[in-house]
């Protein structure tokens, strides 16, 4: 895989890190857990049979799967250079991290039409989320911060952190925390929604961290992609991992509120599914992914 990257500073740092980090089940519509680097639908569920969709990194696209196979489809996004993030609005729009030409898109609902999402110099954007109020954050990874953009009036701030260094995912919980994956710096930081500042996620050991999945119960998802595993933190501090088997570079997570957590195995070109708990890992039908990255589910109701 040829990784375009910029000049400066960051290039050589990042290249490390970055290449060594890379490498259906049926659905229901139960109450739904928050797909990868995305807040919640505000009606806290997944559709009954819903695809999943896929950022395929090295093939310049967004593909959907369909929950029980048969032919997966290519997004109509135009002129993607090394998708990243994904997250969905409840109206059914779907924004994508378009990394390579350091911007957003977004694509309306319904087979709509594509533009760009008004942001100020960005510099290798990767994770994604949204909250109810309509403000998207952006994990501006080569400026080392994350900003949040108004999607109403437009206005783009910088998220108060400290000492972030390239931030790939985010999730935000109910309470409006929201957690980064510091990648260079091996950890997760949640920034509180009530302005009272950083702190650190217990999970020592991490390496290279890139996709959060957040659980309607609080639970915290982690691809822990140095380690080629994914990280559970419960509600209540305690920490497990994930059984799964051969996984290399795992990037992006997404739960589908029924019990099962898919994973883009990146170095394996794959997408696999487990459940929260472990075991059952199954390995979704594809054709052709190169470096899956991102992974979500529409909210109810919607489709692109």
């Amino acid at each position: 895989m040829t990784l375009a990257l910029p000049q400066g500073r960051a290039t050589r740092r990042w290249a490390r890190r970055l290449v060594a980090a890379l490498g259906l089940a049926a659905m229901c519509a139960l109450p739904a857990t928050a797909a990868a680097d995305a807040a919640p639908p505000q009606d806290g569920r997944t559709p009954a049979h819903a695809p999943l969709y896929v950022s395929d990194y090295g093939n310049n696209r967004v593909v959907a799967l369909p929950p029980r196979g048969g032919e997966q489809t290519t997004v109509p996004f135009e002129g993607l250079v090394r998708p990243t993030g994904m997250v969905w609005d409840a109206s059914g729009r779907l924004y994508v991290s378009d990394t390579g030409n350091n911007r957003v898109v977004v694509r309306a609902a319904n087979g709509g039409g594509q533009s760009t999402v008004p942001t100020d110099g960005l510099s290798r954007p990767l994770g994604l989320a949204l909250d109810r109020t309509g403000n998207l954050y952006v994990a501006d990874s080569f400026n080392d911060r994350v900003v949040k953009v108004s999607l109403a009036s437009g206005t783009q701030t910088t998220v108060p952190t400290t000492g972030l260094l390239h931030p790939w995912g985010l999730a935000l919980d109910a309470a409006g925390n929201l957690y980064v994956s510091d990648f260079v710096n091996d950890r997760v930081v949640k920034v509180a929604g009530d302005g009272s500042g950083q702190s650190t996620v217990p999970a020592q050991g991490l390496s290279q961290p890139t996709g959060l999945a957040l659980s309607a119960t609080g639970d915290l998802y982690i691809a822990d992609s140095g380690n080629n595993r994914v990280v559970r933190i419960a509600e209540d501090g305690g920490r497990t991992t994930v059984p799964t088997t051969g996984l290399s570079g795992p990037l992006g997570l997404a739960l589908d509120g029924c019990g099962g957590l898919y994973i883009a195995d990146g170095f394996n070109d794959r997408v696999v599914r487990v459940q929260e708990t472990g075991g059952g890992q199954t390995t979704l039908p594809t054709t052709g992914l190169n470096t899956p990255t991102g992974l979500a589910f529409p909210p109810n109701g919607t489709r692109p």
